[in-house]
């Protein structure tokens, strides 16, 4: 059976490379535009992977990731975080949260930095979810 890989991304673009990299790798791929609509789509679809944005204007990747990971429902759900932004940067922003909300959070275990190959995208996945 198909797994089923969720993309959580505000850019068109970037949904479309990621659906085509996923569709040609036998995934099932569902989309969501920001953080507060993959939520939606996590509960609902019960995805085997998310791949995460950072920056959204509704719902950042930086909040999502934190609340995925501090819920006992969704701590074990795999990420691959897909973004522009430099890991030291989301590092410093999860630091930041650690100090505001209290309690650290695992560092993701894939970081992939815009732009990829889908060969190196199809290796993350692999990888997490066979």
């Amino acid at each position: 059976m198909s797994k089923k890989v969720l993309v959580v991304d505000d850019d068109p673009d970037v949904r479309s490379f990621v659906v085509t990299v996923l569709e040609e790798n036998l995934y099932i791929p569902l989309v969501a535009r920001d953080g507060v609509e993959g939520l939606e789509m996590i509960e609902k679809a019960s995805p085997d992977l998310v791949i995460l944005d950072v920056l959204m204007p509704r719902g950042s990747g930086i909040r999502l990731y934190r609340h995925l990971k501090t819920d006992p429902v969704f701590k074990n759900l795999p990420v691959i975080m897909f973004t522009g932004i430099a890991l030291r940067s989301f590092l410093k922003s999860q630091k930041a949260l650690d100090e505001f909300k209290g309690g650290k959070i695992p560092m993701p275990e894939i970081y992939l930095e815009k732009p990829v190959e889908p060969e190196e995208l199809v290796r993350a996945i692999q990888k997490k979810i066979g």
